[in-house]
C-alpha cells in the first residue's frame, strides 16, 4: 500500500472537512474517558468509511483467543463492551506491523485470501470480504487491534481511505493509553478507599466551599445516626456548637493553609455525642492540588472519621488464614475483638461457656499471647481488617460459580 502523506487534501478526498474529523477525534478521546463512549466514534469511523463493521479489539493476554471488544454494526449489542471469542490462531493479520495501517492486499493474495481457513470459517459467515486494519501498541506494553470491513460488493479500501485511517491512529493510541493510566489510577484509588473502610476509617470529601462531595460507607453509617455528626444542606456539621464551630475553623484553616504551603495539613478534635457513647476522633486534612487544576466542585479536604465503640469489621476468612484458627474459633476471636467479654461472646455464639473457654486456650496457643487483651492487641493491629469483610467462610463443599462470559456475535466481531 502506497502511504499518503496527512493531510487536508487526504481529507477532501474521502468527502471530510476538518470540522468533522475533529468531531471522530474529539469522540475518541472521549471514550477514553468511559468505554461506553468509544462505541461513538466507531460508529462515526463506520459511515464514513461505508464499512459493515468496525471492531476495536482490546487483548487479554493471560486467554490468547479471548478478547474485549467494542464494535460498530448491524447486530443487536453494537457497541457494548464485552468478552468474545476470536480465532486468534488463524488469523493472518494479529502479526503485522504494529502502529501501521494495512489491508488484504499488503497481507496475501484475493486469491489466497478467498481460499484461508480464517476466510472460510470466519469472514464469509459474516458478510466481511475487504479488510482494513492495524495493530495498535501503547507506551505501557498495550496490545489493541482496530479493524474496517466491507462486504465483496463493495469497493476496496483505497490509498485515501489508508491515509485516513493512518490519521486516526496516533489519536487512538493516545486515547487508549489515556484509559489505561486513568484506569489504573481509578483501580488503585478504589483499592485504597476499600482498605479505608475496612480499618473503619469513615472518610468525608468536601469541595473548596465546605460541601459533601463524597462519603464512604462508614461515614455514611454515622452520618445516618446524628449523634454528633451530621449534614445539614449538604455540609458537615457537628451536633453541639462548641463542638461545630471548632469543626469549622480546622475545615478553614485546611483550605488556607494548603494554598499557602501547597501541601496537605492535617488537625484533629474530637467530637462529642448526645447518646454519651465515647466521642469521635476526626482529622481534617487538605487535598493537595495542582495549580493549573482550576474549578469549582473539586475536592478540597478530606475528614476522617473514627468511632471508637464501632464493630470491628475484620475478615473472618483473613482471620483464620492468618492464626490457622478453626471456623468456631475464628467466630469467637471476632466477637473479642468487637469489645465482648467471653461470657457475652459464648451467649452470642449460643456456646457454653466450657465450650469458649477451651476454644480461647487454643487461640491462645496458635497466636502466642496469654491474655485476652493481648488477643484483641494482636487481631486489632494485625493484617486482618484488610481482608473482604463480607466475604464469609465457605464449607468444604461449598463450590464458587465462575462469572459467565457473553459470547454472542463472536465471529462477527473477529476479523
Amino acid at each position: 500500500m502506497e502511504k499518503l502523506t496527512l493531510s487536508v487534501q487526504a481529507l477532501a478526498a474521502m468527502g471530510l472537512d476538518l470540522a468533522e474529523y475533529d468531531r471522530v477525534i474529539g469522540e475518541f478521546y472521549d471514550g477514553a474517558l468511559d468505554p461506553k463512549h468509544m462505541a461513538h466514534p466507531l460508529r462515526h469511523v463506520r459511515e464514513l468509511f461505508q464499512a459493515n463493521y468496525v471492531t476495536l479489539i482490546l487483548r487479554v493476554p493471560e486467554q490468547p483467543d479471548m478478547g474485549l471488544m467494542i464494535a460498530a454494526g448491524d447486530f443487536k449489542d453494537e457497541g457494548e463492551v464485552s468478552y468474545q471469542v476470536y480465532p486468534q490462531t488463524m488469523n493472518p493479520f494479529i502479526n503485522q506491523p504494529m502502529d501501521r495501517v494495512f489491508t488484504v492486499d499488503d497481507v496475501m493474495s484475493e486469491s489466497e485470501w478467498e481460499h484461508s481457513a480464517y476466510f472460510k470459517q470466519v469472514c464469509s459467515q459474516q458478510g466481511v470480504f475487504h479488510v482494513m486494519g492495524a495493530n495498535i501498541s501503547t507506551p505501557e506494553g498495550g496490545n489493541f487491534r482496530f479493524r474496517i470491513t466491507r462486504p465483496k460488493s463493495a469497493p476496496k479500501f483505497s490509498a485515501a481511505e489508508c491515509a485516513l485511517c493512518e490519521m486516526f491512529l496516533p489519536h487512538l493510541r493516545r486515547a487508549l493509553h489515556m484509559h489505561n493510566l486513568l484506569d489504573r489510577s481509578e483501580s488503585l484509588g478504589e483499592l485504597y478507599a476499600q482498605a479505608i473502610s475496612r480499618l473503619s476509617v469513615a472518610t468525608i470529601v468536601l469541595d473548596e466551599s465546605g460541601s459533601v462531595l463524597k462519603v464512604n460507607p462508614v461515614a455514611k453509617e454515622i452520618l445516618d445516626l446524628s449523634d454528633g455528626l451530621k449534614l445539614v444542606g449538604g455540609r458537615l456539621e457537628a451536633t453541639y456548637p462548641s463542638d461545630n464551630r471548632e469543626l469549622q475553623r480546622l475545615v478553614r484553616n485546611a483550605f488556607a493553609r494548603e494554598g499557602e504551603e501547597g501541601r496537605a495539613v492535617a488537625e484533629a478534635m474530637s467530637v462529642a455525642r448526645p447518646s454519651g457513647q465515647v466521642s469521635f476522633g476526626l482529622v481534617v486534612e487538605a487535598i493537595p492540588s495542582l495549580d493549573w487544576a482550576e474549578g469549582k466542585g473539586k475536592p478540597a479536604a478530606v475528614v476522617y472519621i473514627r468511632d471508637a465503640v464501632g464493630k470491628s469489621i475484620a475478615s473472618e476468612v483473613v482471620t483464620k488464614q492468618l492464626f490457622n484458627l478453626t471456623r468456631a474459633e475464628t467466630a469467637l476471636a471476632m466477637e473479642l475483638a468487637n469489645g465482648l467479654s467471653l461470657e457475652e461472646a459464648a451467649e452470642v455464639l449460643n456456646v457454653r461457656r466450657n465450650t469458649a473457654r477451651a476454644h480461647l486456650r487454643s487461640i491462645f496457643s496458635k497466636t502466642g499471647v496469654r491474655r485476652q487483651t493481648e488477643l484483641v492487641r494482636i487481631l486489632l493491629n494485625s493484617v486482618v481488617a484488610l481482608g473482604k469483610p463480607k466475604l464469609a467462610l465457605l464449607a468444604a463443599a461449598d463450590k464458587v460459580e465462575a462469572p459467565e462470559l457473553h459470547l454472542a456475535h463472536s465471529e462477527r466481531r473477529s476479523a
